[in-house]
């Protein structure tokens, strides 16, 4: 049996978006919206280049919480609060970072804090929450 994941216990994982899995994400959920395919477009907005969609972005948290720690396989991920504070961009470094903010042992529930942040300038581009059921580690 593994050690339990305590309360405060803090992970980060590196990553980063192509405009590739951009166009993936956008073909698999239909989301061609023009501000995350073309850079003509996207000069015309307050971005002025193209941004990554919201869901992509927060989409690593699923990718770590359901392959590695505070999570791993056999966790179910049973909810997810999120904020898009600021845009995010392919080719660019971002740091996924997680807190266990609470533990339920007796039903092997954690409260997950969830943040997105620019490598280069720390700024925090999403955050929330993640509700994980895991019996090895809660």
């Amino acid at each position: 049996m593994s050690e339990k994941i305590a309360v405060g216990t803090r992970y980060e994982h590196e990553f980063r978006f192509s405009q590739d899995d951009v166009v993936a994400f956008a073909n698999l959920t239909g989301d061609h919206n023009p501000i995350h395919l073309d850079a003509e477009y996207a000069a015309t907005t307050k971005f002025k280049t193209p941004i990554i969609h919201g869901h992509l972005s927060s989409s690593v948290f699923t990718r770590f919480l359901g392959m590695g720690e505070p999570g791993g396989p056999g966790s179910i991920y049973m909810k997810q609060e999120t904020e898009y504070l600021r845009p995010m961009y392919v080719d660019t470094d971002y740091v996924v970072v997680f807190e266990v903010a609470e533990v339920d042992p007796v039903r092997h529930i954690a409260q997950i804090s969830t943040q997105i942040k620019n490598k280069e300038t720390g700024k925090v581009t999403v955050r929330g929450t993640g509700t994980l059921m895991n019996e090895t580690h809660y």
